[in-house]
């Protein structure tokens, strides 16, 4: 079973509504760069890393990682659903699960937590200026 949804899945890079191979990911990317943002900005650590090490955090964790992908996940669902319908004149619910969970929530799991390091890293924690704001005379350099 998981073989056949693996090859119904990659037999829908091609054909009807391929385009959402590129707009699901795209616009979870956004949200996952936007989440780690915020996480860098509060102190959280990573998304990943929170998840599996504080069991009292996970419930609103899984709420934010709801909260920012809903959409996207609503939208790619239906938009399989529609392809499933056009190609093999049903749906079928494993296999939509299967496609929108790789589209959309794997990618925001792997991201997430990286786009934290990295807004980390450009944003210094002491004095809420970023390094371009060093760098160019930015507000606080007294230029």
């Amino acid at each position: 079973m998981l073989r056949q949804a693996w090859e119904d899945f990659v037999a829908r890079t091609t054909g009807p509504l391929n385009f959402r191979f590129i707009l699901q990911p795209a616009l979870v990317i956004a949200m996952a760069l936007r989440a780690g943002r915020r996480d860098a900005r509060a102190g959280r650590p990573p998304f990943l890393v929170a998840f599996f090490t504080n069991s009292a955090e996970r419930p609103a964790l899984i709420l934010d990682l709801m909260r920012d992908v809903r959409n996207v996940v609503m939208m790619g669902a239906v938009m399989d659903a529609a392809y499933q319908y056009l190609v093999h004149d049903g749906v079928h619910p494993l296999e939509l699960l299967f496609t929108v969970t790789l589209l959309a929530v794997v990618p925001y799991l792997l991201l997430r937590g990286p786009a934290a390091r990295v807004f980390r890293r450009i944003t210094s924690p002491s004095s809420g200026r970023t390094s371009r704001d060093r760098r160019d005379g930015g507000p606080g350099t007294g230029r």
